[in-house]
């Protein structure tokens, strides 16, 4: 296929069918290389903004060792290192970054902002998280269930995603169902079902995918799943009273071995994007194990996070690789297969 020379990842509908699968097996590429240590640099000479009006441990990590690897420097922007949109217009950020980068990583709220960088810089622009989508996250859990799976088509894969389905990570999973016809429940309360009219825009209809099913009925939404996703259910964000009422309701989804055996598959695996509230040993999961009286984890229990059930670590890792395919890809020539 021809290459990603120069193209955007700001939600996965920038990508068809043939281009996340060409991604997928650039990531195995690379993290095989990194691993025998034979990897050649197909970034020298590149320039990448890394903007995070977000903090991020892994998002930050992972695209720096990815560019440090292939040979591009970056310069890291946090919370206070910029005027963007506050003492100067995205328009005018985005125009001079154009100029004097070769591609710009955003993470942060707005994705109207990293489409106005995207407008503006005229160079490529990647999504590390906005609160809509989560594109760079959901390539990296793409690679990863191929890695499990390696002789499974993606369209033979299913996958259930469990808990608050209000988020980003479930947003960009649907997109990724709705392209690779990945067959994916969403199973959660229906008052935390995606807000479908608000995501999709698109003429064709996400609610009429066979392969997508909505369901609050957590026996049927992950029966003979190959691998159930989950994600933290409370922001830091949000107001305590919302906590409690959140937890409340979401609490029957929390993935645990119960959740685990009714899936009757001795085979199913877990993932979760991380940070994860599975313990006391960060102050915010000692906060809310307190307060709410927990015993084992909020939104998964400690014994499956740690269990060889879980692939979460893997998955983590496989971030860099898959964003070492997107950089090059979008900013290299180069073709690989």
């Amino acid at each position: 296929m021809q290459t990603l020379y120069q193209k955007n990842c700001l939600r996965l509908f920038n990508f068809n069918h043939k281009e996340i699968q060409y991604l997928i097996k650039l990531s195995k590429f690379f993290k095989q290389m990194k691993n025998c240590k034979s990897e050649k640099k197909y970034l020298k000479g590149k320039n990448i903004v890394l903007i995070f009006e977000k903090p991020s441990t892994r998002t930050r990590c992972s695209f720096e060792i990815a560019a440090h690897d292939q040979g591009a420097k970056t310069t890291y922007l946090g919370p206070n290192d910029t005027h963007l949109g506050y003492k100067e217009s995205v328009h005018d950020s985005a125009a001079v970054l154009g100029k004097i980068y070769n591609g710009i990583l955003y993470r942060g709220f707005c994705q109207k902002i990293l489409e106005n960088l995207q407008k503006y810089s005229n160079i490529p622009v990647w999504n590390g998280l906005t609160d809509i989508f989560h594109p760079t996250q959901i390539l990296s859990d793409l690679f990863t269930m191929s890695e499990i799976h390696p002789n499974t088509p993606l369209n033979k894969i299913k996958c259930a995603y469990v808990g608050d389905a209000q988020n980003n990570i479930a947003n960009s999973l649907l997109e990724a169902a709705f392209i690779l016809n990945l067959k994916l429940n969403i199973v959660a309360p229906k008052s935390c079902w995606p807000k479908k009219n608000i995501i999709f825009t698109r003429t064709e209809k996400l609610n009429t995918k066979k392969n997508i099913l909505y369901t609050d009925d957590i026996k049927k939404g992950i029966k003979n799943v190959d691998f159930i996703y989950t994600d933290v259910w409370i922001s830091m964000g949000e107001k305590k009273i919302e906590w409690k009422k959140k937890i409340k309701e979401l609490f029957p989804y929390q993935v645990n071995k119960t959740m685990l055996e009714m899936t009757n598959n001795p085979n199913v695996k877990v993932l979760h994007c991380l940070p994860a509230l599975h313990d006391k040993k960060s102050t915010i999961g000692l906060k809310i194990h307190n307060q709410f009286n927990l015993k084992n984890g909020l939104e998964i229990t400690d014994d499956i996070f740690y269990s060889n059930k879980s692939i979460i670590l893997q998955q983590s890792e496989n971030k860099m690789h898959t964003l070492k395919a997107l950089l090059v890809s979008c900013l290299s020539k180069k073709k690989f297969f």
